[in-house]
């Protein structure tokens, strides 16, 4: 039993070691190897869990924690990109002058934040890792003290974050008054059986903890926040805020609202109705996500802003496996998330080693002729440019089909034709940035392009991108 725990047990004593080193021990270079080693020894304790026997858990536990293959994939997707962002770290920061020890076990407890999510049962849980997540995200947002536009930006996060956190709460308060209790059976048990105390208490519930997630995930109507925390914020905070905490938000959803809309057939006919309707909704949510995200990008100057904007039409299309509610919408979001990761955290690696400082707005104008100067820089980008579009071979591009592919399954045909309608919209402001490093007359205006660590990192994400493209089956054989 102590061993299916050992990934969450492993990470909690890892935070504390960490802090007690951080507060004590003089040289800090040891705090930011001690993160290292903690997100790689908790990667292969997860690793070590896919596929074990769950079935001898006490009754308290398995009523409020799951384990199995998805939460275990979605962990190791939360260590991964930690992984990535702590090696980038030590440079980054040390670059802006604000390599503060603070930041690894922030980091670390966000990941823990995460993990709650991936094995909650009850809405409970799910609650205190949704919280423990963003808290961190706030302080994160933040982080470089001297810098005023990180600072609006971890403020307004926080403002917002408040917002989602009382969606949340009310729709869980619904959720209890209709069914009685907090259980993710027991729910859908009431929701079957119609053992509800009132069927309007429900729908306000589940529409109002879709709210609170909707924000967690900036899609439309709830993403106004994002294009100014993900620009004032730094860089590999971004990435990470916009990959590993979109992937948190999307298990809370497949956890909850997609069983609920996967079992469908089998609701009693007095809420069936409702239901569905609610189903169109969300539907009608991931086409405006997607159009408005896209439309948008496609103005945008700002490097990071674009990145930010995009990020919301990719939310777009990975509601479609929600909307789709089977289970191969479940693996298409699973599978596009791991792709979105890499090509997300490469393209803000990509924004990071433009940087000089943090005042620096990477904007279109860095671009021109970087193939010149950077052949290397130009080659990476642009594999990621054209994963995040969906073209092939690369991973993007088998993360879109699935989701298309499960979308239609489910009789939304309408859905997946607006999400290629979105997508052809994309190719303009990506390839954009292709254009402007090989075709411009002009220069770049970065003079020097600071790489060190980030080389590794653009290499390491550009080969998951063209592997996962081609052998997708090495991962979607883990969902079986």
């Amino acid at each position: 039993m102590l061993f299916t725990f050992l990934p969450i047990l492993s990470l909690t004593a890892f935070i504390l070691i960490i802090i007690i080193i951080e507060a004590f021990v003089k040289n800090k270079d040891i705090v930011y190897h001690s993160t290292l080693v903690a997100l790689i020894c908790v990667g292969l304790t997860v690793i070590f869990n896919f596929n074990k026997n769950t079935d001898f858990l006490p009754d308290f536990i398995s009523k409020m924690l799951v384990f199995g293959n998805l939460p275990s994939f979605f962990d190791l997707l939360f260590i991964l990109s930690g992984l990535l962002i702590v090696y980038l770290t030590k440079g980054y920061l040390a670059r802006l002058y604000s390599h503060l020890s603070e930041f690894y076990p922030l980091l670390l407890t966000s990941i823990f934040g995460m993990m709650l999510i991936s094995h909650s049962k009850n809405l409970l849980v799910l609650f205190i890792g949704i919280e423990i997540m963003s808290i961190c995200f706030y302080a994160l947002s933040g982080f470089i003290r001297t810098d005023i536009k990180a600072i609006e930006a971890s403020i307004k996060y926080f403002i917002i974050g408040s917002f989602a956190t009382g969606f949340l709460l009310f729709g869980i308060s619904f959720i209890y008054g209709a069914t009685g209790s907090l259980d993710y059976q027991a729910i859908f048990q009431g929701v079957i059986y119609n053992q509800l105390t009132n069927n309007l208490y429900l729908l306000i519930g589940v529409s109002l903890l879709i709210i609170g997630l909707g924000f967690k995930l900036a899609v439309f109507p709830f993403h106004q926040w994002a294009p100014d925390v993900y620009t004032g914020a730094p860089t590999i905070v971004s990435g990470f805020m916009s990959t590993a905490g979109k992937a948190a938000g999307f298990i809370a959803l497949i956890s909850f609202v997609s069983r609920i809309l996967m079992n469908i057939e089998y609701v009693h006919s007095s809420i069936q109705g409702n239901l569905i309707n609610l189903q169109y909704i969300i539907a009608g949510i991931a086409a405006l996500t997607m159009i408005i995200g896209n439309i948008t990008a496609l103005v945008q100057k700002n490097f990071k802003r674009m990145l930010a904007y995009s990020s919301i039409a990719h939310a777009g299309y990975m509601l479609m496996g929600v909307v789709a509610a089977n289970y191969a919408g479940i693996k298409g979001i699973a599978f596009y998330l791991l792709a979105y990761t890499f090509m997300q955290i490469g393209a803000f690696v990509v924004a990071a080693s433009l940087e000089n400082d943090s005042s620096t707005e990477v904007s279109l104008i860095h671009f021109k002729g970087l193939a010149k100067k950077q052949p290397l820089l130009a080659a990476l980008t642009s594999v990621m440019m054209f994963s995040l579009v969906g073209l092939p071979p690369f991973a993007g591009f088998f993360g879109k089909y699935l989701l298309f592919k499960s979308a239609i399954e489910g009789g939304f045909m309408w859905l997946t034709i607006v999400a290629i309608i979105a997508s052809m919209i994309s190719i303009y402001y990506y390839i954009r940035i292709i254009i402007e490093m090989y075709f411009s007359k002009e220069e770049s205006a970065i003079t020097v392009v600071n790489l060190n660590y980030n080389k590794v990192v653009l290499i390491f994400c550009t080969a998951a991108i063209i592997i996962l493209g081609i052998f997708p089956n090495v991962i979607l054989k883990l969902f079986n």
